[in-house]
């Protein structure tokens, strides 16, 4: 398996409770962005399992920044 990087980092997902943490957004407002096309999607790893690639976090919360 190769190594992905992205932007000098290695590509990592993150969990909801991560992503909870890394925006201070409640899972509900994570998941009403998502279907209002207003937050990165989840990929889905397994049948329960969900995660966010956290670059695509981390461009959101700069697009964030950038419009106030």
């Amino acid at each position: 398996m190769g190594t992905n990087n992205i932007g000098g980092r290695p590509m990592r997902f993150l969990k909801l409770k991560e992503v909870m943490e890394k925006t201070a957004l409640s899972r509900s407002a994570i998941y009403r962005k998502m279907n209002d096309d207003e937050f990165p999607k989840s990929i889905n790893l397994g049948e329960r399992a969900v995660a966010w690639v956290e670059k695509e976090v981390d461009e959101w919360m700069a697009d964030i920044i950038g419009g106030r």
